[in-house]
């Protein structure tokens, strides 16, 4: 029972974790990389279909993505898209190829861009520490129900303790690698 509890909350804290690295990985540094443009929704024969399933997106230098649509009649509708995600991207089409140079980012944009992954990192930690809550609720209804010993409720929930201890500071070298990234010139 307190095994099925510890793997259920490690599992659920992982995911945490990975949806954290995912959305940091879509936030914008001064490098070209496919993740920021490739969840971007285009029009594709009527359904919207994320950009990466669309077409090929490559970084050609240091500060430019390109895309090559699969179909040439989708270059239009993937260039509006991009113009429309609100990302401050200008592609520039070259017959079948649309490039998107990145602009640079300023001081004050890195100093946002920070403050929002402060935020993202933020609700990350309390994520974890929800599911300690709960992991910790399903110790005491165990305990309450007499399947488990009041010791043993102590000792798993000081599992589930430095679990969510050794998750945080995941987390935490997370923030500090994408903060000294975007503080990179």
């Amino acid at each position: 029972m307190i095994d099925e509890i510890l793997e259920d909350a490690e599992v659920r804290m992982g995911k945490t974790i990975e949806a954290l690295k995912a959305d940091l990985s879509k936030m914008r540094t001064g490098r070209a990389s496919p993740s920021l443009i490739d969840h971007i929704m285009v029009s594709f024969y009527g359904n919207d279909t994320p950009l990466g399933q669309t077409a090929n997106i490559s970084v050609s230098d240091a500060r430019t993505l390109t895309v090559t649509p699969w179909d040439k009649t989708m270059v239009q509708p993937i260039e509006k898209a991009i113009m429309d995600s609100g990302l401050g991207l200008n592609p520039v089409t070259a017959g079948e190829v649309i490039r998107i140079p990145l602009p640079a980012l300023t001081e004050e944009t890195r100093k946002n861009m920070i403050r929002l992954v402060r935020q993202e990192v933020e609700q990350s930690r309390v994520a974890i520490r929800n599911i300690r809550r709960d992991a910790n609720g399903d110790f005491k209804s165990l305990e309450k129900e007499k399947e488990i010993s009041e010791d043993d409720q102590r000792r798993a929930e000081d599992q589930v303790q430095k679990l969510t201890d050794k998750k945080i500071a995941e987390v935490d070298v997370l923030l500090e690698a994408k903060e000294k990234d975007l503080m990179e010139i």
